[in-house]
């Protein structure tokens, strides 16, 4: 009884998650029922690359509901502007976007898919501070695991919002959030994993939308 009591406060305690959201608006937004957005993920870094996984969470997010915002998917972006978008070429400051807008090309293209904004999302998950110790055996008659294990996962993304009219970046959005996992064993190791990329990405996105909006 005493152990299933200590897995159900560890179920409770995996379940909590701090997320804190910043926002710095430095223009002003809103968008028509024809035009779109695309989230697209930073990669230009050698030491890490934006999840892509993360990024299509996020566009799901803005599109998500009665209120959603028609998002471009990503790769069909990506490939229709080759090369302009790729990691080594991509525009890394919207002074850099009035500079492509002058290739025909790609502002045909632009046009095409009814693109107002283009949201660049930066950033990565990271876990630290782990601790405690699991032993697992394997003997004749059965074997199992023992133990503890705990770590702390920190999901950290900033977006920037570029106003393809305006040539302008027009704000960003940063969102933190932290949240411990556990791993007991008691024969079974059992992951209570705390939800942080998902809030983050929720919370994201949900901002995003209404900064669009001009909310």
């Amino acid at each position: 009884m005493k152990t299933l009591l200590v897995i159900a406060a560890m179920l409770l305690l995996a379940a909590c998650t701090n997320t804190v959201v910043q926002e710095d608006r430095r223009g002003t937004t809103g968008i028509e029922s024809d035009e779109s957005v695309v989230v697209l993920g930073r990669r230009h870094l050698m030491e890490y690359e934006t999840d892509t996984d993360f990024v299509a969470c996020v566009g799901g997010q803005i599109a998500r509901g009665s209120d959603g915002i028609p998002v471009v998917p990503e790769q069909e972006f990506i490939d229709s502007m080759f090369p302009w978008f790729e990691p080594r070429t991509a525009p890394l400051h919207a002074s850099d976007l009035g500079r492509l807008m002058t290739e025909e090309e790609v502002a045909a293209r632009i046009r095409e898919f009814g693109i107002r904004y283009i949201i660049w999302v930066d950033g990565r998950t990271e876990t630290t501070d782990s601790g405690g110790a699991l032993s697992c055996t394997i003997a004749p008659g059965g074997g199992g695991c023992f133990g503890f294990g705990t770590w702390e996962d920190d999901a950290e993304f900033e977006a920037h919002v570029w106003d393809v009219d305006a040539l302008a970046d027009v704000g960003f959005i940063k969102t933190d959030a932290t949240g411990q996992s556990y791993m007991p064993a008691l024969v079974v190791p059992i992951p209570l994993l705390a939800r942080v990329e998902a809030n983050a990405c929720n919370r994201l996105g949900t901002q995003l939308k209404e900064f669009v909006r001009g909310g």
